[in-house]
């Protein structure tokens, strides 16, 4: 069968598993008689009271059975997430009672959503945009309360509002250039000087929020730790350390970690994905050769990265060109073995490596592994924040940057003595990414990419 949006669709719009509770959601021009099909009211119809918690049982009509009780509730397009008929079913949380209901349904003449199809239809109803769409998806799966923060601001439309003011700046911009244009002996428009002033403010408004995003990305996607060091370091014992869990193998034999282990560790509602990678050093054989290469690579693209040195023998070539290389990176010299003799020349290192910061730890007792967390929060996390909007997303982002440079271009070229009608033409470019970033210019590819994340029931 074809599916169209213009199928009454229904789904658990509860977490897989037993409960207290669950929820059954019907979506469509049909989600009243579906659910009438199902649900048999006890006193108070949902038809006749929309809004209302109305008692009753969830039923097999042909064989006139009596299968749970519940409540059902109506809500009426206007006021119904969808802008559709929805009917939402509460039923106790069994998942053979919750897929029952979901059979007789679909029998009923409904069908099971696809993932996202609730707010998919809420979007091409108008009832939000493609962003607060994405931001309700954001809500559902954060992994910190910072960002279930950030998120529930944008479905609420935030985000928008601030890039629709830029809209209405642009638009009253363009209006009042137009003027310049058709009446220059009446001086209805701005000066050069004015036009100057209302494309900069744009700008840096919309550079803030580009600025955002590194802070954004790091709470919605957390950030990548990598620990290097050559082999026999410690890495593994304080990979283990940091996860308070016995996750990497251990031994007094060098190379033992010859590929990646990558965990979680939630550090004040950052996630940092732990990578316990190989050691650097001589290889013996093709195993350890790919995983000093992989580590490489892992160390390239991680968000930061921990140097482990071993301090209780002397500082090594392998050392030294961890130290030495991948430049810009985020860093943090951990000084390993602190409970043993120390050979290596700490202060040396340290004042080669000044913008460096650093800590002596034992991975193998635990000194200095929760300073340690509290330095990585320091070093590589996305830290507090008091602007008022944050990306999470880089689509959002590359079309903020795109919307900045076209107006940075109309910037340049009135400073160069180029025409109002060029610097209008310019600006003007800049709605369509406008348009695109709320979603009022549609997308299939994108709207197929962000509500395919979704989960079903929503």
């Amino acid at each position: 069968m074809n599916e169209s949006l213009d199928d009454t669709i229904i789904a658990i719009s509860t977490p897989q598993g037993q409960g207290g509770l669950g929820l059954i959601r019907i979506s469509g021009q049909e989600a009243l008689a579906v659910a009438h099909r199902i649900f048999q009211p006890k006193k108070l119809n949902p038809a006749e009271q929309p809004g209302l918690m109305c008692f009753g049982y969830l039923v097999d009509r042909e064989k006139d059975e009596q299968l749970d009780c519940g409540y059902a509730c109506y809500f009426q397009p206007q006021v119904s997430y969808t802008r559709e008929e929805v009917v939402e079913i509460s039923l106790h949380g069994s998942p053979v009672i919750l897929n029952e209901a979901l059979r007789l349904a679909i029998k009923g003449g409904a069908r099971l959503a696809r993932p996202g199809e609730f707010t998919l239809r809420a979007y091409l109803h108008g009832r939000l945009d493609i962003v607060q769409a994405e931001a309700i998806n954001d809500l559902i799966r954060a992994i910190s309360l910072q960002q279930a923060k950030i998120s529930f601001h944008q479905a609420e439309g935030s985000l928008s509002r601030k890039i629709q003011a830029v809209r209405q700046q642009i638009v009253k911009l363009l209006v009042n250039i137009e003027a310049s244009l058709e009446f220059p002996e009446e001086e209805l428009g701005l000066t050069q000087k004015e036009i100057e002033s209302c494309l900069d403010n744009l700008i840096n408004s919309l550079e803030k929020i580009i600025q955002s995003y590194e802070q954004g990305r790091a709470r919605l996607e957390g950030l990548t730790i990598a620990l290097v060091g050559r082999t026999n370091a410690g890495k593994s014992t304080l990979f283990n350390a940091l996860l308070e869990e016995e996750r990497a193998i251990v031994t007094s034999y060098p190379g033992t970690t010859r590929d990646y282990i990558r965990e979680n560790l939630f550090l004040d509602g950052i996630l940092m994905k732990l990578v316990d990678t190989a050691g650097f050093g001589q290889a013996d054989n093709a195993a350890e050769e790919a995983g000093i290469s992989r580590s490489e690579d892992i160390a390239t693209r991680a968000d930061g990265l921990l140097i482990v040195l071993d301090s209780s023998r002397p500082e090594s070539d392998e050392d030294f060109y961890l130290l030495q290389g991948f430049p810009g990176k985020k860093r943090i010299i951990v000084f390993n073995k602190s409970d043993l003799d120390q050979v290596i020349d700490r202060q040396m290192i340290i004042g080669k490596n000044k913008e460096t910061a650093w800590i002596e730890v034992s991975a193998l007792t635990g000194e200095n592994i929760e300073p340690l967390k509290k330095l990585m929060l320091a070093t590589f996390g996305p830290g507090e924040t008091h602007q008022e909007e944050i990306i999470l997303h880089e689509r959002e982002k590359i079309l903020i940057d795109q919307m900045a440079r076209r107006l940075e271009e109309a910037r340049t070229k009135l400073g160069s003595g180029y025409g109002l009608e060029i610097i209008a033409e310019e600006i003007k470019a800049v709605l369509p990414a406008i348009g695109e970033f709320t979603g009022e210019i549609k997308s299939s590819e994108v709207i197929n990419e962000i509500f395919g994340r979704f989960c079903l029931g929503k």
